[in-house]
This record gives C-alpha cells, structure tokens and sequence, in this order.
C-alpha cells in the first residue's frame, strides 16, 4: 500500500506545510474582480519560491498550477480570464511536488460572504450551509484515517454526512494515495461499494489525500466545455472539494497540507 519511511514522510510534512500555507494565501487573494489566471499566477510564482515543482504541471498534457473551478465546475478547470463574481463559489486545487514527493489540497469558498444572511430560501444561506457540510466530511473522513482501520470507514463517514445533509457525492471521482506519484492507489471514494471488511486496510506509514466531491443536485458529470479536462455537474447544480494531504500515523492521522498557524 505505498508505505513511507519516516524520513520520507518528514519530506512530505515540510511540503505538505508549505503547500498549505500557499492554498491558504491564494484563497484570501480571491475576491470579485480579481480574473483566475491572477490566481494561477500567483500560485506558480509561490510554488517556486516555496523551492517546489507545479505538481499538476506533471500531468500529461496538463500545463496549470492549478485547478479553478466556479460554481458548477467540479474539478480541473482550466485557469482563464474570468473575473471571479460576487456570489460564486470558487474551489482552490493545487499540489507540490517538493524533495521528490507530492502532497495536494483544495478548498471552496464564497466569493464575498453574505453581510447579512436570512432564514428561509435565502441563497446565500444556501451556499454557506452546502459548505460547511462538506467542511464537516473532510474533518470527520480523516479522523477515520487511523492504523487498523480501513478506506471504507472513510467513504462511509463522507456518504453519510454529504448524502444525510440532502445533497449528493460525486461518484465518479475518488481520493487516492499520494507521495513519489500525484495518484497512487489505493482509490478512496466517497461512498461505500461493498462492505468495509472489503476495502483496503489502512496501514502505518500510508500517505492518502482525502477528498469530499459533492454537488447540490445529482452529482452526474459531464465535460463542461471543450477543452478536454473541465467537468461540471450535469444538472449545472453548484458543487465543491474539500481536500487534504494526510499520513497513516501510529498516534493518529496526521494532516500534511495544513497551513502554518
């Protein structure tokens, strides 16, 4: 199951921090007007000054920093020249290959939060509400991420609050190992298929992004344009990722791509 040494897992902490702290200085330069490729910029310009490689530059045919992707948008969206909008939500993917290993997060966010929020129908309420369920899943579905356990009590844990909460999973896109490649197995989904007993067993040692996929309505994908790598929802109903980097450790997991405090 690709596990690391602790040597190797230090490299990926030291990365995996870095890479955190960029996500974080990248979500609070997104506000309305400012253009996604501004962002890509920025994050190419910080990846190297942080001494790492554009983790998704290593993607065959891919040639982005990172992944932009406004409101229905689910993943790789293509930075371009659209201005950011008061209401969008925005999802943040981007990876580090530092010191031979990768690590690789993403996070959504409203663009300008509601000043005052009301009950009932409110849309930005809506929003917020959809975000922090997804925000729930991350935290409860790497609290999972514990040595004797296994990848199917993550997917359940994530099924169970993202589907209990009304909305739905993006199944066609998984978690995965991550460390010397950008995707390594084991896959991890955000369902349950089959019984836990069946899936992988989480070892010490294992290094894994855990991702929460999920959109408002159904959660079916389609090419979104064609450009070949941006997929939207179906329906065009909003959708977000939560993702972090985290290593199997005997005390617990550990969370990689955490930003300096």
């Amino acid at each position: 199951m690709n596990t690391k040494t602790q040597a190797e897992i230090a490299s990926m902490r030291e990365g995996g921090k870095r890479l955190g702290t960029i996500l974080q200085k990248l979500l609070d330069a997104a506000h309305v007007g400012v253009s996604l490729n501004t962002l890509e910029e920025m994050a190419d310009d910080l990846i190297t000054k942080a001494g790492g490689t554009a983790s998704f530059k290593t993607v065959k045919g891919y040639r982005w920093a990172t992944c932009l992707c406004v409101n229905e948008v689910v993943v790789h969206g293509i930075p371009t020249d659209y201005m950011l909008q008061d209401g969008d939500i925005l999802t943040i993917d981007v990876g580090m290959l530092y010191k031979g290993f990768h690590t690789d997060t993403a996070w959504t966010k409203i663009i300008t939060l509601p000043r005052h929020p009301r009950e009932g129908g409110d849309p930005a309420l809506e929003k917020m509400n959809f975000l922090r369920v997804g925000e729930k899943a991350l935290w409860k579905a790497i609290d999972q991420a514990r040595v004797g356990n296994r990848i199917g009590h993550i997917s359940r844990t994530i099924q169970t609050i993202v589907e209990g909460a009304g909305y739905n999973i993006v199944k066609t896109l998984v978690g995965h190992g991550i460390g010397r490649e950008l995707h390594d197995p084991p896959q991890i989904p955000g369902f349950l298929k089959g019984s836990i007993e069946d899936s992988p067993l989480l070892e010490e040692g294992m290094t894994i992004a855990i991702e929460i996929i999920y959109a408002m309505g159904s959660g079916v994908i389609v090419y979104g344009n064609s450009d070949g790598w941006t997929l939207a929802t179906r329906d065009r109903s909003l959708s977000a990722v939560f993702e972090h980097s985290v290593v199997i450790a005997r005390e617990g997991p550990v969370i990689l791509t955490k930003a300096d405090a």
